[in-house]
């Protein structure tokens, strides 16, 4: 940091000190200067406590506790030269003991802070622009709690848990606090240093998209699970009947398939959570072979719609790869395990009817590809 001397047009280096050196303590001189000015934080913030203590079967106390604009409690954690490396886990569990707070708790905690020297709601309602207390909603929401860390240096133990914890949408900030000195005079350099505050919006985007993805991993998982029990017992169900899928093995996938005689053209069942369908795919690698396959099918639309003792959907699907022709039910969901039954009886009954309405067409199809 340097000192501007706008006459000389010169600039002096001021000297970098540390806390020890100039006799600051935590307690005394950091948590003070913090508490009369919050906003050296970068925003408007209410202390309402100092060494809180008012926790349920621990001595603990933190350092400051303060809203902010939204009505979110934060807890600021102060320490002078080093971190120290359990900071982090020193002031997650001051938020969780703060998150079961409620508004009378907090305005009480408030009251006890300013003592006989004025009113606590009356405080409130000024921070927020004068709002009726019963207005104002403050600790809203088990995720609400802001948590503030502000030391000389930090670990690399304690950054290295705060940027895997914003993963995660924990709103942490981390402000190195530097003491300089010019002669006799002193001065303070207060740096948000995690998240930079010029990256903060990206910061807490990349977060969100972190969290929407462990959501859709758990999400996916959860799927997996449900569709290996579903087909465990749909296979044992068609190993009962003799069915074509007797032998097949459980999948996480929503569909399991069989070979009907003629490489990349399967029987296959399906199941979503609005459907479930019966049908012979089409995929031999070639867009060309496979829409020619599907026609030479199709000439013998009737003959299967017949055997099979319905229509059928016809999908040639121009515009893919692969083509299908296939039955499905719709009102069933295999998350509900109540429909299982319904969804078993349904897709071995049309994988029967499929199987002896394919197999003449199916031997045709094997001589035409051959004379080609």
């Amino acid at each position: 940091m340097y000192l501007i001397n706008k006459e000389e047009n010169r600039i002096t280096q001021l000297e970098q000190k540390t806390f020890s050196e100039l006799k600051f303590k935590e307690r005394e001189h950091l948590q003070e200067w913090i508490a009369n000015n919050p906003s050296s934080l970068g925003e408007e913030l209410l202390i309402i406590q100092k060494e809180f203590s008012g926790f349920s079967d621990t001595n603990e106390r933190l350092d400051l506790l303060a809203l902010d604009k939204l009505g979110n409690l934060v807890i600021i954690e102060n320490k002078l030269d080093d971190s120290g490396k359990d900071v982090t886990w020193q002031t997650i569990k001051y938020a969780s003991y703060c998150s079961s707070l409620t508004k009378q708790e907090i305005i009480k905690i408030f009251q006890e802070y300013l003592g006989t020297s004025s009113k606590a709601e009356d405080k409130i309602s000024d921070f927020y622009e004068s709002k009726e207390i019963e207005e104002i909603l403050l600790n809203q929401g088990i995720n609400s709690q802001r948590l503030i860390m502000i030391a000389a240096n930090f670990r690399k133990e304690v950054t290295s848990s705060v940027l895997w914890l914003m993963n995660f949408k924990m709103r942490i900030q981390c402000f190195k606090v530097t003491p300089f000195a010019l002669n006799e005079q002193l001065f303070l350099n207060v740096e948000q240093i995690l998240p930079t505050k010029d990256t903060e919006d990206f910061a807490i985007s990349i977060a969100s998209k972190a969290q929407e993805e462990i959501e859709v991993q758990e999400t996916l998982k959860n799927r997996h699970k449900v569709r290996l029990k579903f087909w465990e017992q749909f296979i044992s169900k068609s190993s009962l009947e003799k069915n074509i899928f007797s032998n097949n093995s459980p999948s996480k996938e929503n569909w399991i398939s069989k070979g009907i005689g003629i490489g990349g053209v399967n029987m296959y069942v399906s199941v979503s959570k609005n459907y479930c369908a019966c049908g012979i795919s089409i995929n031999k690698g070639k867009k060309e072979l496979n829409k020619d396959i599907f026609d030479f099918i199709y000439t013998m639309k009737n003959e299967i719609e017949h055997i099979f003792g319905e229509e059928l959907i016809w999908e040639r699907m121009d515009e893919n790869v692969t083509s299908a022709i296939y039955s499905k039910t719709e009102g069933v969901n295999y998350f509900e395990e109540d429909d299982w039954m319904k969804i078993n009886n349904y897709l071995i009954g049309k994988s029967n009817q499929m199987e002896k309405a394919i197999t003449e067409p199916i031997k045709k199809l094997i001589k035409h590809l051959k004379n080609k």
